[in-house]
């Protein structure tokens, strides 16, 4: 366990003071979070900033730390920021990876501005998306899942290659019988696709999302309305979907007319259906896998964009699963 330490050199210089407690943050917490996420030393002293660790990670936070104090001249560093940044720059895509991808980078533009992916399942899921018909993108909560695909359904809009977004998610909390809920139909299913609202509210405001709503070019429902319909030129997300059935997601997946895509997003380790029943997420990915013009990204807990202890639980959780797994075999 002697691994060979490695330091890399930082300027700061030309930096204000202003600047660098904006770099560093309170009591350096910047610095902290960096050491923390990616197992380094990093020493300020003054205008020069020191990294030490085993090379890869001093390599990996060299670049994490060059970052940020670029955008400490922009903006204001806050916790988020610099998590965010971590995530960007700490764990580089592969060499191979680089090469698979040709060198460019999948960006998607909305009102908000451009949106592109952190990290390297990101980037892949952003690219599958634009490329295939059909995408899947499964894994944990906080890695983007959603949020992407909202954003990529607003620039196919924007853009005039769909003409209407179609936002779908199984009510399964209430067994998909929403009659005992108060309000209209449309009050009963909107706690169920909220996470879907807040993101085109982010990306399209609120008053174009409502005007939007109301002419019918974007469409929110549950899963159990979708059946006897055909979709065209349409942009189609399916969200939590691993609390479908097998029987929904067939449906679901049959909906897809001409002109249209669809992204189906969900994590197999939260499902809510009965024990006796099967998700029809993990048999999609059973019985489609190969099927072409259908794309699947798998994130993990490193893809969390979220609070870093969001990472952190959703490692112990993977850590527990691989531990019961093991105990079983």
């Amino acid at each position: 366990m002697n691994a060979q330490v490695e330091s890399r050199e930082l300027s700061l210089a030309g930096a204000d003071n202003s600047r660098l407690a904006n770099f560093a943050g309170p009591m350096e917490q910047n610095l902290r979070h960096v050491e923390e996420r990616l197992g380094v030393e990093v020493r300020r002293r003054g205008y020069d900033v020191q990294v030490l660790g085993p090379a890869e990670a001093v390599a990996n936070a060299s670049a994490v730390l060059a970052r940020m104090f670029e955008l400490s001249a922009q903006e204001t560093l806050s916790p988020d920021r610099v998590h965010l940044c971590v995530q960007e720059f700490g764990f580089p895509r592969p060499v191979t990876e680089q090469a698979a991808g040709g060198g460019s980078e999948t960006i998607v533009h909305t009102q908000r501005g451009g949106i592109r992916g952190r990290g390297p399942n990101q980037r892949q899921y952003m690219d599958q998306i634009r490329v295939n018909d059909l995408t899947f993108g499964i894994g944990p909560a906080g890695t983007g899942k959603t949020y992407l695909a909202v954003a990529s359904a607003v620039e196919a809009l924007h853009s005039g290659s769909v003409r209407r977004i179609v936002l779908v998610r199984p009510a399964v909390e209430a067994g998909e019988r929403l009659g005992f809920l108060p309000g209209d139909m449309a009050q009963k299913v909107d706690p169920y696709l909220r996470p879907m609202y807040d993101a085109l509210y982010e990306m399209m405001g609120f008053d174009r999302v409502a005007r939007n709503i109301e002419r019918q070019i974007i469409e929110v429902a549950p899963l159990a309305f979708m059946r006897g319909r055909s979709l065209n030129d349409s942009f189609i997300i399916l969200d939590e979907a691993q609390n479908t059935s097998v029987e929904q997601m067939k449906m679901f997946l049959t909906r897809l007319g001409f002109g249209s895509k669809a992204v189906v997003t969900g994590d197999i380790t939260q499902v809510d259906l009965p024990r006796q029943q099967r998700s029809g997420l993990r048999h999609a990915i059973e019985v489609l896998r190969g099927v072409d013009g259908v794309a699947f990204t798998f994130f993990n807990a490193l893809d969390v964009v979220r609070h870093p202890l969001v990472q952190r639980i959703v490692q112990a959780y993977e850590r527990n699963s691989d531990a019961e797994d093991a105990r079983d075999r």
